[in-house]
């Protein structure tokens, strides 16, 4: 698997994003970490929409691939993945996205296969890059882990999905709602002694798969 991880939005390497996957491939715009209570339908649905549109602008062909219409249907998740030539995970809540991930076995699907298959794409930002780390621990004071908007769970999952043995902090120093939250989760990983590392909106990391 191929990573393209932005601190916020499409960051400053979308012309190196335009060639990690070749033109017509097909992606899955997953916007599952916009799904929290008070969210606004009307809002949630115009910035899907600006995504998926700046995506197709780059050659790709891709869908909306809604994880609350795969809860409890892992075999087809799995399916409908094996179809697909990457994903993008749109930022958010991350606590929201976990929920979504365990309730339609995208958890299992990515850890004992998708992780694994040759050239394919993970991209996201924020909610969608913090997922792969160790633990959710480290974003707990920004994305409050208090809100359930699924009834077939009501408890947090605090285990992300591991790629990653450290935190990721993004929108630190950036001018963003949620920088100075994010400015004080760093000095509560300090004071932890937990391992993080930081992201400016605008940086991205590229991660081809022999480097993780």
């Amino acid at each position: 698997m191929n990573y393209y991880l932005s601190s916020y939005k499409f960051g400053n390497k979308v012309d190196e994003l335009a060639k990690m996957l070749p033109k017509g491939a097909r992606i899955g715009h997953i916007n599952n970490s916009k799904d929290w209570t008070t969210a606004s339908p009307e809002i949630r649905a115009k910035h899907l929409k600006e995504e998926m549109d700046f995506l197709d602008s780059l050659g790709f062909q891709n869908e909306h691939l809604d994880l609350k219409d795969y809860f409890g249907k892992k075999d087809t998740l799995s399916k409908k993945l094996s179809e697909l030539d990457g994903i993008w995970l749109a930022g958010g809540h991350t606590f929201i996205l976990r929920m979504a991930m365990r309730l339609s076995g995208f958890d299992d699907i990515y850890l004992q296969e998708l992780r694994y298959r040759k050239n394919f794409f993970w991209g996201g930002y924020s909610a969608g890059v913090c997922i792969l780390c160790d633990s959710l621990k480290y974003i707990s004071n920004v994305d409050m882990p208090n809100d359930f908007p699924y009834r077939q769970m009501q408890e947090n999952i605090w285990e992300g999905l591991g790629l990653f043995d450290y935190g990721i902090l993004p929108h630190y120093d950036s001018d963003h709602h949620e920088s100075e939250m994010i400015g004080k989760e760093v000095q509560r990983c300090i004071d932890n002694g937990w391992l993080f590392k930081v992201m400016r909106d605008g940086d991205v990391w590229i991660l081809e798969e022999t480097e993780v």
